[in-house]
């Protein structure tokens, strides 16, 4: 696991090159802790001379003794960098080996770089893992970017002009002199929409993510985007339960066993879900010692799981690791924006950070359960889908009295109650089609609350352009399917990558500790998808076939506990510690001077929250953090 960085100029070498591409591989020292290198060449191109610059900084997990990277081929006309685990590049190395590739080293890089030779940009289908890396084709005078199918490894770019600059972090881009720092006024619509900026765009105007499964290829000042690989949703196979929770276990059991890879010390998070717990009991499986996991706890007690850790950690007989942990927000803000580089409201950042942390302490590499969700219908919002086809099938007109009673007579308030705030939130989107009804649950600001927190500027510069158009362009790759299968689809193509992968990524490269899921197994992931509903949302029981699949690893209480979520007490803390950070940031006048707030609405917004007329924890959070990211990064 490392950060990679890199540019190329097709017409002429900058100044200083050596100094540049140092300054963009250092603001990523926390992702490569142990090394760093690059390479810099000159090259004759069509408008004159050119130069490409490789960074990388190194977190030593396979070939720790020789795996330094840039990492060039035979002849030295082929350079990479690349940040990931590639977990067949030992089967990958035989039939290259065989093939007459002589390897230098024994780490899965050189073998990305030897099939790039056999096989060009098409390299990427052959390798399962993780990855983002960057490859240097000295005789096509070629850049190739790529990024592995479920967006588990950042990878963001930026054309200027005829030039391309790339790194694992916007802060690496934006260390070289020429990177633009303004703000692009459609993503901040967008985050406060989704809580978090959808693919492929930044919140900085002309810096750009590159999307799961897609490579990018730059030559001679031309780029060119290929997608490689999508979720094949699609008609579901003919399969009983029996036969599809034998395939489930044999793949999930093969992609945890080959994600145990490591020379270096290794364990797992374990949160006491059905997922991580799951992870954690295949893990024994195959370790010679008893598991090392971790979990952290919280004295809120409703967002407290560590009874649940304890009794999965006893049953697998895992060495267990727990910590209470009282966050200091006031201390972790500053660095979850500056780590995260653009706006971002998903506040389970903030254990994700923690657990994090504390686990870096024992060891370099973590299993987690993430995206046991997506593939297996684990939301609680999978379930009000499948309520609300129901009410669907009433007239319009019952429909829209419902969505009117739930807004008018639930009250929404910090003293309502979790379920009756579900419920308003359920009935007052009843009267949507489907896929605007999924958009509002998910949504942090609906149109409503932008027209009260945003100028009338703003609001006229996005008109044209809901945030919905992104889940809808989604569903619509995917028309002939029941609803809930629709919705996984667009999940894992939006959620997955955009807000669960990040947070992952950044909460742990920010303590140089690798993570790795089982679940995002892209071999696991392309079966779940051809499984039909019923197995994975029977009736109102999510995760249905994982439960039956692996129920006689889990302890009871875990297979049925309600689910869930790895949160933190935002609504409280608004009206407690965060108090008066939030009325000094979000009321003070350089936070309306760009002319992208109302104030008299986000004043109502504040005092509507701190006097418990509505709940609007999540919101503030998401003003918050992008006001904190504001101030660390725009000039």
């Amino acid at each position: 696991m490392c950060g990679i960085c890199g540019l190329v100029s097709a017409s002429s070498a900058p100044p200083q090159d050596a100094s540049l591409i140092t300054s963009m591989m250092d603001v990523l020292a926390h992702r490569g802790p142990d090394g760093q290198g690059h390479y810099t060449h000159t090259f004759a191109g069509p408008a004159g001379q050119g130069h490409v610059s490789l960074g990388h900084r190194r977190l030593s997990i396979i070939d720790v003794a020789g795996g330094a990277q840039p990492l060039a081929n035979e002849d030295e006309s082929a350079w990479i960098v690349f940040n990931g685990e590639i977990y067949n590049y030992l089967e990958l190395r035989a039939r290259l080996q065989a093939s007459g590739h002589a390897f230098r080293t024994h780490s899965d890089t050189e073998t990305i770089l030897h099939l790039y030779e056999e096989m060009g940009r098409d390299c990427v289908r052959e390798l399962r893992g993780m990855f983002a890396f960057a490859i240097w084709d000295q005789r096509k005078r070629s850049l190739l970017l790529a990024r592995d199918r479920l967006g588990q490894k950042p990878l963001v770019y930026c054309p200027i002009g005829a030039d391309i600059l790339f790194g694992s972090e916007i802060k690496s881009i934006l260390a070289h002199p020429a990177a633009p720092r303004r703000l692009r006024l459609l993503s901040l619509h967008d985050y406060l929409t989704y809580q978090y900026v959808p693919h492929p765009h930044t919140m900085f105007e002309g810096i750009f993510k590159l999307p799961p499964a897609h490579t990018l290829l730059w030559r001679d000042g031309q780029t060119s985007l290929d997608e490689y690989w999508r979720p094949p949703f699609g008609p579901t196979v003919n399969i009983t339960l029996h036969q599809a929770s034998e395939r489930i276990r044999h793949l999930l059991d093969e992609a945890t066993r080959i994600r145990l890879m490591s020379e270096v010390p290794l364990g797992a998070f374990l949160s006491g879900g059905i997922d991580s717990s799951i992870v954690v009991a295949l893990m024994a499986r195959h370790m010679p010692g008893p598991v090392k996991t971790f979990s952290i706890g919280f004295e809120e007690k409703r967002y407290d799981e560590l009874k649940y850790a304890r009794l999965a950690a006893q049953r697998i007989g895992a060495d267990h690791h727990e910590f209470i942990v009282r966050p200091d927000a006031l201390e972790i803000l500053p660095k979850l924006a500056w780590h995260y580089d653009e706006p971002f409201a998903d506040s389970s950042a903030i254990p994700t950070y923690y657990v994090s942390q504390q686990t870096r302490q024992h060891v370099t590499v973590a299993l987690t359960g993430d995206a046991g969700d997506e593939g297996f219908a684990g939301y609680s919002r999978y379930k009000a889908m499948r309520l609300a086809a129901a009410f669907d099938r009433a007239p319009k007109w019952m429909r829209d009295w419902l969505a009117q009673c739930a807004w008018r007579g639930i009250p929404d308030t910090l003293r309502s109650g979790t379920l009756r705030r579900r419920a308003r939130r359920f009935l007052a989107a009843l009267a949507l089609d489907p896929c605007a009804r999924y958009t509002r649950w998910c949504c942090a600001f609906d149109d409503e609350l932008k027209s009260q927190v945003c100028s009338p500027g703003m609001q006229a510069a996005v008109a044209a352009f809901p945030s919905s158009r992104i889940f809808a362009d989604e569903y619509a790759q995917v028309p002939g399917l029941d609803f809930v299968a629709r919705t996984l689809f667009v999940d894992y193509r939006r959620y997955l990558p955009d807000d669960l992968n990040v947070k992952v990524d950044i909460a742990s490269m920010a303590h140089s500790l690798e993570c790795r899921s089982p679940f995002l197994d892209h071999k696991l992931v392309e079966f779940a998808a051809t499984l039909p509903t019923r197995l994975k949302l029977h009736g109102m029981t999510s995760k249905f076939l994982l439960k039956h699949a692996f129920r006689d690893l889990l302890p009871k209480e875990i297979l049925h506990r309600p689910k869930m979520g790895f949160g933190v007490p935002i609504a409280e803390w608004f009206r407690g510690p965060l108090k008066d950070l939030a009325r000094d940031t979000l009321l003070a006048p350089a936070f309306f001077a760009n002319g992208w707030f109302s104030q008299p609405g986000v004043r109502r917004l504040v005092d509507d929250h701190t006097q418990a007329r509505r709940d609007h924890g999540y919101r503030l959070w998401a003003l918050l953090m992008f006001e904190l990211w504001r101030q660390r990064f725009l000039p």
